[in-house]
């Protein structure tokens, strides 16, 4: 079994270029649904990014780095520092919300921890050996073992301070 891990750069979408979509606009929090959605078609996805039909500013696109294990047992054995893993799925909210905190994270944290995101969908065999519930759960494993567990959204602060209370204390 082939796994193939992304590891994605992702910038958080600053909403303040969609004046309908701003979190700050009185406007989005009067929609209702169905106009939500109409004000929501205004954003256009296409091949070269993200834009806006009201102003025509492009966001690049996110690159994935991606490499391939023959099993997931091998990326962990072979890891030469402890490895967080995120396990998500393409359809969670809270697991969108943490690719950027996700990416945040794993570049301060470079020299101490690998960050490694496994879609739950893809993989089911990994979710159900580790018994995934909940989503985002994310797994600390240390040569080769699940070492702390955690599920939920969180700030880049709170991730950051539970990876390194978690590697501290149980060293």
């Amino acid at each position: 079994m082939a796994i193939t891990i992304a590891a994605a750069a992702i910038r958080p979408l600053n909403l303040d270029h969609f004046s309908c979509l701003s979190p700050s606009s009185s406007k989005l929090s009067q929609l209702s649904s169905r106009q939500f959605t109409q004000h929501l078609g205004r954003i256009q996805i296409g091949n070269k990014g993200l834009s806006s039909r009201s102003r025509r500013r492009i966001l690049p696109l996110v690159k994935a780095k991606k490499q391939t294990f023959s099993s997931f047992d091998e990326l962990l054995a072979n890891s030469d520092k402890p490895v967080l893993v995120d396990f998500y799925a393409t359809w969670c909210g809270p697991c969108q919300f943490m690719a950027p905190v996700l990416n945040e994270v794993s570049a301060a944290m470079i020299d101490k921890i690998q960050v490694v995101k496994i879609d739950t969908e893809k993989y089911p065999s990994i979710a159900d050996k580790y018994r995934i519930e909940a989503l985002p759960t994310f797994i600390i494993f240390k040569d080769g073992e699940p070492y702390d567990r955690f599920e939920g959204a969180l700030t880049v602060n709170q991730l950051m301070e539970r990876i390194e209370s978690a590697l501290k204390v149980k060293q």
